[in-house]
């Protein structure tokens, strides 16, 4: 592990149903919670159609511009899953039925109807491989090279997660601290601004907000140094205090 060295990775979300609306992403924030444990930095997230040239198109610019590079989704037993297939393409190689994850389903499958033609699509993967366990339905998610292929059902991402925790080279853990004040954003920008400044190796987010008639923020101090982060976020206290401003330890 290179502690000084920011590990970035991209996530791809494939599906016609969540650029339709019709379902809710809930993998962004599981993945980058657990991404920024592994000492990993979620950098950038693509929602793609179930298009084969639009999904290769992301795989390849992605997985080249970042450490690792995350798919959710369309890796499931219908025609319209089509993701392994697009990766395969992406790198170039050929999609097989993997021995282990024919295995494994057939052993899942044995008392629940056997295996048909698609659930067998769910042990296909692009040659050379390696599987990803997955413990909540059977079929295993996919790794190869710097991508991980996994399931598009949160409950079932969580798992994989879980299966890959400590097994990704990371650097250090991204830290954060958040205070909160009824300061409108445009009376302290250049405070934001200066701070972050002069804190080498710190980000501050500013989140506004509109409550009871009043704007205020959330401010969120990053870093992977704690002395830092908390010399940061008590200059930016100090500031807000200065020009009249209560400030709420953890937000408001």
């Amino acid at each position: 592990m290179e502690k000084n060295r920011i590990y970035t990775a991209a996530l791809i979300i494939i599906g016609d149903e969540i650029l339709s609306g019709r379902t809710q992403d809930k993998n962004i924030a599981q993945i980058a919670s657990w991404l920024n444990v592994q000492g990993i930095r979620l950098a950038e997230v693509r929602v793609v159609a179930d298009v084969m040239d639009n999904i290769v198109e992301a795989v390849n610019i992605l997985r080249h511009r970042n450490d690792y590079l995350f798919t959710t989704g369309g890796i499931g037993p219908t025609h319209d899953d089509i993701t392994v297939d697009a990766i395969a393409q992406a790198l170039e190689i050929p999609v097989e039925i993997h021995p282990d994850a024919r295995a494994i389903l057939e052993r899942y499958y044995e008392t629940r109807g056997g295996l048909n033609e698609g659930r067998l699509r769910m042990a296909r993967a692009p040659a050379g491989a390696d599987l990803i366990p997955n413990e909540k339905s059977g079929a295993p998610g996919i790794k190869i090279e710097n991508i991980f292929i996994m399931a598009g059902v949160p409950h079932i991402t969580a798992g994989m997660l879980d299966a890959l925790t400590g097994t990704l080279e990371g650097g250090a853990q991204l830290l954060s601290r958040q205070i909160g004040a009824w300061a409108p954003e445009s009376e302290i920008a250049a405070l934001l601004r200066d701070t972050e400044k002069a804190h080498e190796g710190c980000q501050i987010g500013s989140y506004p907000f509109f409550r009871e008639g009043t704007v205020g923020a959330n401010f969120v101090v990053r870093s992977t140094e704690q002395a830092m982060l908390d010399s940061c976020t008590e200059a930016l206290i100090s500031g807000l205090s200065d020009l009249g401003y209560d400030v709420t330890d953890g937000g408001i």
